[in-house]
């Protein structure tokens, strides 16, 4: 519940600031007394887009600690042998990749983990209590390699940017067929009327739908490439071989939805089109075939 709360609480709050900065401005006014300016309209899409994209990615280390609970390990003050080999491990492999260490943190949950952060050189790095117990250190090696190449393949930064565009075309999309539907359809001439609001209400949950699909084939792919980072980190692709099969052998936690797509494995889904995570096996396969 509390992770759903953040959630929410984070997207009303950057539509009201959106919302009261451009009225102050005056960037959101698309809707004249000639009709639509198409051009005004691509530039309050493209702001509300990437703005909500982008202070998403900023305070996602901030999002990813509230909502799993996630204790972050002092380096310099580890509470046992096992966290002091935790940090050591994340910091040699984030080394090895060329990129700043970064903040090492464990949660309460069934095997998985995740990174995240704004950039190469801050950023987390969380694995969960479930993980930790269920898998040998080499494989937990293996995962935290897998994860440490996320980071260094700057796959947060590449989704923002990728959820920053579908989203600036499903803001447009959905109030230019909205005032059609309004206008052609409804025979509304004076302003836009509820025949436009719905419409829209409509057309972005239809088009958020369809760019979901596209977000997630993106999402799929970088996992195989951080399968395959593990791989070159770790010096071995059997690691996380093993790693990957005992985690299709486990009930894999469920990461809140925000970052379902920087875990170890994805949620369950829908459907393989929704889906953050290629399967298990297909994942092995590609290992296997490198």
């Amino acid at each position: 519940m509390k992770r759903i709360f953040l959630f929410l609480a984070t997207n009303l709050a950057v539509m009201i600031v959106l919302g009261i900065s451009m009225n102050v401005l005056g960037v959101g006014r698309y809707l004249t007394a000639n009709g639509m300016d198409l051009g005004q309209l691509l530039i309050f899409s493209a702001i509300i887009g990437f703005t909500g994209s982008f202070i998403s990615l900023l305070i996602s280390k901030w999002m990813a600690k509230q909502s799993t609970g996630a204790r972050v390990i002092d380096p310099n003050r580890p509470a046992n042998a096992r966290e002091a080999w935790l940090v050591n491990t994340v910091h040699q492999l984030a080394d090895r990749a060329g990129i700043g260490r970064p903040e090492v943190a464990i949660y309460d949950g069934a095997p998985n983990a995740f990174a995240t952060g704004a950039s190469k050189n801050n950023s987390l790095v969380a694995v969960s209590t479930g993980l930790l117990q269920s898998m040998t250190e080499e494989e937990v090696a293996a995962v935290l390699g897998h994860e440490v190449a996320h980071i260094a393949n700057g796959d947060m930064v590449t989704l923002t940017l990728i959820q920053g565009i579908v989203n600036t075309f499903v803001i447009f999309l959905a109030r230019v067929v909205g005032y059609f539907i309004d206008k052609a359809v409804l025979k509304n001439e004076n302003g836009v009327g509820m025949g436009y609001y719905a419409t829209v209400l409509v057309c972005e949950l239809l088009f958020g739908l369809l760019a979901s699909i596209i977000v997630a084939w993106f999402s799929r792919q970088r996992e195989f490439r951080a399968d395959a980072g593990s791989a070159k980190l770790m010096g071995a692709r059997e690691p996380m071989i093993r790693a990957l099969a005992r985690l299709g052998g486990v009930d894999a936690g469920e990461l809140p939805k925000t970052f379902e797509a920087a875990g170890i494995s994805g949620g369950r889904s829908l459907g393989a089109l929704f889906a953050s995570h290629p399967p298990i096996e297909d994942r092995i396969r590609a290992l296997q075939q490198r």
